[in-house]
């Protein structure tokens, strides 16, 4: 049910960020404040029983139901951001893309040691992201309780990729 709703709100933007690329744009998701409710319940329907002490947004998209999330499960919420967006101390993780490299920040004090983190994205694709996400959460000594997308493209293999970094992988709909 949620799967048929969000796809069928999903719009398709053909060469996009380049061509040949067909962007999955959440957007119009965001217009209907019912299907937000229905995606935050069936994320927190999902996670019953897991122990989570703090969500973990990634930027940007991770943002938009990451906090919300946070909030329904009564956690902190984390802000991952790319590097020199966040104004305290902070730790960087350098990671590869297909195109060069990227990175990412979290505020050193953003959690406690073993603090258990789940990590959110809108999105996952091949899952360079929120594996360096991981990675910079395990160096903090904190430990991933899983992840939440609200879109999988299952072609890519992302959660092939990700599926060892954590019990649990939560995909809403996939393509």
């Amino acid at each position: 049910m949620i799967d048929t709703a969000i796809k069928a709100a999903i719009r398709d933007i053909p060469d996009f960020p380049k061509p040949g690329i067909v962007f999955k744009d959440i957007t119009p998701i965001l217009k209907d404040p019912a299907l937000c409710e229905n995606i935050l319940n069936a994320f927190v329907e999902q996670l019953q029983g897991m122990r989570i002490d703090a969500v973990a947004g990634v930027e940007s998209r991770g943002f938009l139901f990451g906090l919300s999330l946070a909030g329904r499960l009564g956690v902190p919420f984390v802000p991952v951001r790319k590097a020199g967006k966040l104004p305290h101390t902070v730790k960087q993780k350098v990671y590869e893309l297909e195109y060069g490299s990227a990175t990412i920040e979290l505020h050193t004090d953003a959690f406690e040691p073993g603090s258990h983190i789940l990590i959110h994205d809108d999105l996952l694709a091949t899952g360079g992201t929120v594996t360096a996400a991981s990675e910079l959460i395990d160096e903090m000594g904190g430990i991933v309780a899983g992840f939440t997308f609200v879109v999988g493209l299952g072609f890519l293999k992302g959660r092939e990729r990700i599926e060892t970094l954590a019990d649990k992988v939560v995909i809403l709909t996939e393509y």
